[in-house]
């Protein structure tokens, strides 16, 4: 399959929800499990997109540091933000997300998030011998 012309809002899932970057972390691990995904994109008050977080920041930043998932705030483990224009080539998208090493990349329209791709996002729409290239460096130790 080609690329050409593609653009990142032809591939990506449309309506990603945020966690509101004031909304703990109880609620952040019942909206992943609710949505059956691994991260979620942060969002302020003004609706703008702040940041990312893991499943695995929750475990790791506040679990295993004994902290109260009930009182961390989401903004508090916010990673900064990797973002991609919705109009932007898919090529632009495979190249951040290779070289920021993330699986999930937020999509973004005069500032305000508007989907979501995802490596099941781009499988769809690549070669194989460039998905295997594209996932060798999303992989490759940093």
């Amino acid at each position: 399959m080609s690329t050409a012309n593609k653009t990142t809002r032809s591939v990506m899932h449309e309506g990603a929800q945020c966690i509101g970057e004031h909304q703990n972390l109880l609620q952040a691990a019942q909206m992943m499990r609710d949505l059956n995904v691994g991260s979620l994109p942060i969002c302020g008050d003004d609706d703008r997109l702040k940041g990312m977080i893991t499943d695995r920041d929750i475990v790791i930043k506040c679990c295993a540091e004994g902290k109260d998932l009930g009182r961390c705030e989401a903004g508090e483990l916010s990673r900064g933000v990797v973002w991609v224009d919705a109009d932007a080539p898919i090529e632009e998208a495979l190249s951040l997300m290779a070289e920021h090493q993330i699986k999930r990349l937020p999509v973004v329209d005069h500032r305000r998030l508007v989907g979501m791709i995802s490596e099941a996002d781009l499988a769809k729409e690549l070669s194989d011998t460039k998905l295997a290239e594209f996932v060798h460096r999303v992989y490759a130790p940093a």
